[in-house]
């Protein structure tokens, strides 16, 4: 069926994993990914009082596979990026270079701001 209210939403907006609309980059982690590690966190505040070791030791875990995945992230996006650009003539086409240079200062605020 079609959804009009759905169809007007700017391009700009992305469902959380809620199924809400939210405003702003699309996130560098997939949804299903996102909420992995949101759980494996969760579980390692909620046993903390029983097993506070354990606890520790599954939230750096839920740690280090955040950063890990982001990083992976950021390098795909970093290669992507750079593959746009690199091998043009700089003379040829000054508004690509420019959306290249917006992209790459767009995503360094958004790394800037977490």
């Amino acid at each position: 069926m079609y959804d009009q209210t759905r169809a007007q939403q700017p391009p700009d907006l992305h469902p959380d994993p809620g199924g809400r609309r939210t405003t702003g980059p699309e996130p560098l982690l997939p949804p299903e990914e996102r909420a992995e590690i949101v759980r494996r966190l969760g579980h390692a505040v909620n046993t903390f009082a029983d097993t506070p070791r354990e606890a520790l030791e599954e939230a750096e875990a839920a740690f280090d596979e955040a950063a890990a995945r982001l990083a992976s992230a950021l390098s795909e996006l970093r290669r992507v990026l750079r593959a746009g650009w690199q091998d043009r003539d700089p003379e040829a086409d000054s508004a690509e270079l420019r959306d290249a240079l917006r992209q790459y200062r767009d995503l360094t605020q958004r790394l800037l701001r977490t």
